[in-house]
């Protein structure tokens, strides 16, 4: 029986060949590996989203087992844009600029209902949902959200980067989509 220390999480190794001191797998499951157990997210929080936010990272819960131990308050060094409470009309353009200054690849997590659909502010100054203003892979819903809610949105990030092509970036259908928003050439 194996016994394994508390707080660590098993990285499985990719699909692929192995043998006796040898193991072969494709490239880009190399890269999905190394990216999913690497993200470095950029927190951008506004309201009470934040403060569940900060419990998540807290020792309870450890966001770190997951393998973002370092935030990034720099979106040139960050992958992932967690956008967390109200966004104001007038901070949209402040949150699109951060997802551009973003290097490629870049993945995007809403935090609670008012960064998913503007929540209970239906009012001229609230954006109704982030995904106006840029593209978003993982909504978590509540108000606020539970830190274990967080962490399963994180854990799908972390599926989805896992799995995602190296070519997906180039591919004309994601120039579209950032066409559609406003970003890009």
């Amino acid at each position: 029986m194996e016994i394994q220390k508390p707080g660590y999480n098993k990285v499985d190794p990719p699909e692929g060949h192995s043998g006796p001191g040898f193991f072969a797998t494709s490239f880009e499951k190399v890269i999905g590996l190394a990216r999913k157990n690497s993200i470095w997210p950029l927190p951008f929080a506004t309201s009470c989203c934040g403060i569940e936010f900060m419990a998540t990272m807290g020792a309870h819960y450890d966001l770190g087992r997951f393998g973002s131990e370092r935030l990034s308050f720099s979106p040139r060094q960050a992958d992932l844009l967690m956008v967390m409470g109200t966004i104001a009309k007038k901070m949209g353009p402040v949150v699109q600029q951060v997802y551009v200054q973003m290097a490629e690849p870049r993945w995007v997590l809403a935090m609670g209902a008012c960064a998913s659909s503007g929540g209970i502010f239906d009012t001229y100054s609230v954006l109704q949902g982030i995904d106006r203003i840029i593209p978003v892979d993982v909504y978590i819903p509540g108000c606020p959200p539970r830190p274990e809610q967080v962490i399963d949105g994180f854990m799908k990030i972390q599926e989805l980067v896992g799995k995602e092509s190296l070519r997906r970036r180039y591919s004309e259908e994601y120039r579209e989509l950032l066409k559609s928003y406003g970003i890009g050439n």
